[in-house]
């Protein structure tokens, strides 16, 4: 289960920079993608070895400042909602304001971890100038210049101290954990109301580890999943369903939950911008992943036939194009089991393992007739593959120089993986390591 940390605060205060100095030193390695354009806001980061996700709830806000004062709080008050710390940033250029006065009133509520951040600290009279943030009542605060990164240390050794202890899925949950995702109105509510039935097929209704991730377990067609619950039945703010921040918290929330993500997309829609956002996250998080294709029944079938529609989603989703595709129409009921029925083999895909064995067995004689390309002049030998025990596919490639085998071989020792084992649905990270 990540941890969620959302950065609050006004404008112009440096949430943006801090955030992106967060993820940068990461996601320079976790994301060498190439091409693929990230949603800017939400990042994974790790400090000391605590990984946490985090969300800078800065770049939601479209619109001039009036705008903002309402926005603000609505985003602050789903921050409290579905986070597990919050860093309020304020800027010590511009002291207290009565915007800064707003969120700490919110923020004075929480039983959770908030942590007071000043911004652009950068020298002993700026320091002085801080202490003014006490009148804030959130107690002490730490001062930082995001800009160059001095203080962030002492602020993450904080907050990383205060996140709740991650439950090492020692509740090896036997039983599938399938989130619905996608954007609002796409029919994911539709989707899981077709899937429980009128009679609701719900055995328990089991209160999630975290205070609000609702699991609910599901037993049709003969098989048993728990369904991690992302509609929020107990919404109690007033946030309007549309925005586009409140979506992707949510989805943030589900994915990280999950063993599968069942993305519903509406296919007069398209596979569009915030969709792939969606799937890139899943993705990024190791989840399996089946992508649903919903109303199907409302395209002009002569001008759209399913293979060009099929064709044009594994464009937009390369490299990883592995992806079961199923078109549905929740209306009629149509293709709903076969639905669940991919999302079972996708979720044995991911905690499939394969003996080290048959992989040496199979690989090896392939990377023999054609092994990783020369590289300034020395020869990668692979000697020896295993999968590491951990709960998705990773793979560890043995071989005297590591550092020389570059992305596009990774990439088709990747794709002879699949080849050969099922791994549909599933993200796959292969690793070189020194024998």
């Amino acid at each position: 289960m990540g941890n969620i940390v959302a950065i609050v605060g006004r404008p112009n205060v440096g949430k943006s920079t801090f955030f992106n100095r967060l993820i940068q030193r990461r996601e320079a390695i976790v994301d060498a993608v190439s091409g693929v354009t990230r949603d800017r806001h939400y990042g994974k980061s790790d400090w000391n070895g605590k990984e946490f996700s985090l969300i800078d709830t800065g770049g939601y806000v479209k619109g001039s400042d009036d705008v903002f004062e309402a926005e603000i709080d609505k985003q602050v008050e789903l921050a409290i909602d579905e986070a597990d710390a919050i860093i309020f940033m304020v800027d010590v250029e511009t002291g207290v304001t009565g915007m800064d006065e707003d969120v700490a009133r919110l923020l004075r509520k929480v039983e959770k971890p908030v942590f007071l951040a000043v911004n652009k600290v950068d020298n002993n009279k700026r320091a002085e100038d801080a202490v003014e943030f006490y009148a804030l009542g959130l107690g002490d605060y730490y001062t930082i210049a995001s800009i160059n990164g001095s203080g962030t240390g002492d602020l993450l050794d904080a907050l990383v101290a205060a996140l709740p202890e991650k439950d090492e899925e020692d509740i090896q949950d036997e039983l599938p954990r399938f989130a619905v995702v996608g954007r609002p109105n796409a029919g994911k509510s539709s989707f899981i109301n077709a899937l429980i039935g009128e009679d609701r097929y719900i055995v328990t209704d089991i209160a999630g580890t975290t205070r609000d991730a609702i699991d609910t377990k599901y037993n049709r067609f003969g098989f048993e999943f728990n369904l991690v619950d992302t509609a929020g039945i107990r919404r109690k703010s007033k946030v309007k369903e549309d925005l586009e921040f409140y979506s992707v918290m949510r989805s943030v929330r589900a994915i990280e939950h999950c063993d599968v993500c069942l993305l519903v997309l509406d296919a007069t829609r398209g596979f569009d911008g915030q969709v792939q956002n969606i799937f890139w996250l899943a993705e990024r998080n190791r989840k399996g992943i089946v992508i649903l294709v919903n109303k199907w029944d409302l395209i002009e079938k002569d001008t759209m036939t399913m293979r060009d529609f099929e064709k044009r989603i594994r464009k937009e989703i390369e490299p990883f194009t592995d992806v079961p595709i199923i078109f549905i129409s929740v209306l009629n009921k149509q293709r709903i089991y076969k639905a669940i029925e991919t999302a079972v083999d996708v979720y044995k895909n991911r905690s499939k393992k394969i003996k080290t064995s048959k992989l040496n067995e199979v690989l090896l004689p392939i990377i023999e007739n054609y092994p990783p390309p020369a590289y300034k002049g020395k020869f990668v030998k692979i000697k020896y593959i295993m999968q590491l025990p951990t709960p998705q596919p990773q793979f560890a490639f043995f071989c005297n120089l590591p550092q020389y085998v570059r992305e596009p071989y990774k990439r088709y020792l990747e794709n002879k993986l699949r080849e050969h084992f099922d791994f549909n649905g599933v993200p796959i990270s292969v690793y070189m390591r020194k024998k």
